[in-house]
């Protein structure tokens, strides 16, 4: 009497149902970390670089390590 009262196990499909259902969550779950490193990381660090870049003057850092004697081939004047 007790056997009729449990429902039968899935016998057949039963790796193709799981694996249905896994890959779901997993892209879900892959496209969330993406998205969440693009907008976390990836553009905080675009708009720190244009910012930097924004007022950056290459010829004056590299007087000011010329004149530093970081180089060896560029003469001090």
């Amino acid at each position: 009497m007790s056997a009729a009262l449990l429902p039968k196990p899935q016998m057949r499909g039963l790796l193709a149902s799981r694996l249905r259902k896994h890959i779901v969550v997993a892209f879900l779950f892959s496209m969330g970390c993406a998205a969440g490193y693009k907008f976390g990381v990836a553009e905080p660090r675009k708009r720190a670089y244009a910012e930097f870049y924004k007022n950056y003057d290459a010829m004056k850092e590299f007087e000011a390590m010329r004149k530093a004697g970081v180089f060896e081939s560029p003469p001090l004047k």
